[in-house]
């Protein structure tokens, strides 16, 4: 509907395009024709239904357990020093080469004319990209489930309106464009859609869910999208990634934290990713495409900060349960809950922004920690294992925005132990240790950095989201 005013100021609503009639002297161009244009072809999405069953798996033992794998060449890949090229270009602010056309530097990958084709080059690019498919299939339906299940009465007792469920509605049909761009880039053999068990039992704590595993699906596209040997997919994949980057922002504001508390979005290896979503997979259809990815024990943070408190950090055994450690709000008490209150600095409504006056989290916080052993089926049709390498676990590793930093496990008795948060910043002004990030335990301190650090894979004990602001 497009509404316009005549010049004598009544009003007219039309379902078509309509001219306005203005004083000469405030022409800048007058329109003589309406055009019109039949709507353009447009492709058709990836064919999804709403599925039936929300549960743990229930089915028969799997045939078929493990990752996916071939013929294994060593048990790590070997730490090399930098390339024989990587010191060459003098990065002096000039130009080194002819210009292959005006205004065009020499170099770039994909520069040369040739036409894109989105396809796969790689097994690297074919399992990562079908990591991204299972995680934006649960995205789907995580955003559909959540608004079938919980009541309007359900949503507006946590602060969100009738827009707001709207916004988590959109949110689901931007993953049915995710779903069908990732699919027709694998082929026909792309996995499908599951079905899903999700550890919540109220709004709040479905979206705290749905901002952790936002994050761990954006930060698992960020670790592997410049590794990728098909340039031209990694660039549709980016396109995709920053819109869920936004709705991990949303969610954040939905559950009343600081929208983006730190300066750089962490990555992590496709396995992490792996670990953190398979849990929340029940089954999936016979023959569906499986993964090459590890799945690490879990770890369960057992004074994993609660934002639904008004002291997030005073707290014991709140989640429900290890990986995502997704906030409990069973033992929170009226008054200590922070939503209500409308004191600035305290509640934590939904809003575009909260600065909360109590941290959720602090450098020199004790952090009491519990892990699984290895070997618990786990994943599609409990049809994975989870496994580790490492030996017994004497670091935690606290991986966020550019930083790994290490910190000793103390009091390590069996499967248990404590450590304290680590007091530093990534640049001057900006703590490390912020919102939504990463810690796994590890037995070594093994020195990497964002683009390598799935070297230290073969040290992982356990992973788990921290909460740290």
């Amino acid at each position: 509907m497009v509404r316009c005013k005549t010049a004598a100021g009544a009003v007219l609503l039309s379902l078509a395009t309509c001219s306005i009639a203005v004083p000469v002297e405030d022409v800048v161009s007058v329109p003589t024709t309406t055009f019109t244009s039949e709507p353009a072809s447009t492709a058709p999405v990836r064919p999804h239904t709403n599925v039936t069953y929300h549960g743990p798996y229930t089915g028969p033992p799997p045939t078929t357990t493990g990752a996916l794998t071939t013929d294994v060449l060593a048990p790590s890949i070997p730490a090399l020093p930098p390339g024989p090229n990587a010191y060459d270009y003098p990065s002096d602010g000039k130009l080194h080469a002819p210009l292959p056309a005006p205004y065009t530097p020499a170099g770039g990958d994909g520069t040369n004319g040739s036409a894109p084709v989105y396809r796969m080059l790689s097994d690297f690019d074919y399992e990562s990209l079908a990591l991204v498919l299972y995680q934006e299939w649960i995205e789907l339906d995580l955003f559909h489930w959540g608004l079938a299940t919980f009541s309007v009465a359900d949503f507006e007792a946590a602060g969100l309106t009738a827009e707001d469920r709207y916004l988590i509605q959109f949110m689901a049909e931007q993953e049915v464009g995710h779903v069908t761009l990732v699919s027709n880039m694998l082929g026909a053999q792309a996995p499908m859609q599951c079905s899903y068990n999700y550890p919540v039992a109220n709004v709040r704590e479905f979206i705290d869910f749905c901002q952790k595993l936002t994050r761990f699906g954006e930060a698992g596209v960020y670790g592997f999208l410049n590794h990728l040997n098909a340039h031209d997919v990694g660039q549709l994949l980016l396109q995709s990634i920053t819109t869920e980057a936004r709705q991990q922002m949303i969610f954040r504001q939905f559950e009343g934290l600081f929208p983006m508390p730190e300066w750089f979005i962490v990555g992590i290896p496709q396995s992490w990713a792996w670990s953190l979503l398979s849990p929340y997979i029940s089954s999936c259809p016979e023959n569906q495409t499986r993964l090459v990815w590890q799945n690490f024990p879990s770890l369960n943070i057992l004074n994993q900060p609660n934002p639904a408190r008004t002291n997030g950090a005073d707290v014991w055994n709140e989640t429900t349960g290890g990986y995502t450690n997704t906030l409990s709000t069973a033992d929170i008490s009226a008054e200590d809950d922070c939503l209500n209150s409308n004191e600035v600095g305290v509640g934590c409504g939904p809003a575009i922004t909260r600065n909360r006056s109590v941290p959720l989290s602090y450098p020199g916080r004790q952090v009491f920690l519990e892990w699984e052993a290895p070997g618990q089926p786990i994943g599609p049709n409990n049809s994975y294992v989870t496994s580790t390498t490492a030996a017994a676990p004497v670091f935690a590793a606290w991986v966020s925005q550019l930083n790994v930093t290490y910190t000793p496990l103390q009091g390590i008795e069996g499967n248990k132990a404590w450590t304290a948060q680590p007091n530093m910043s990534t640049f001057e002004g900006d703590p490390a240790v912020n919102g939504t990030m990463f810690l796994v335990l590890t037995d070594l301190d093994l020195y990497v950095t964002p683009f390598n650090l799935t070297m230290l894979n073969p040290h992982v004990r356990a992973v788990a989201l921290y909460q740290a602001g």
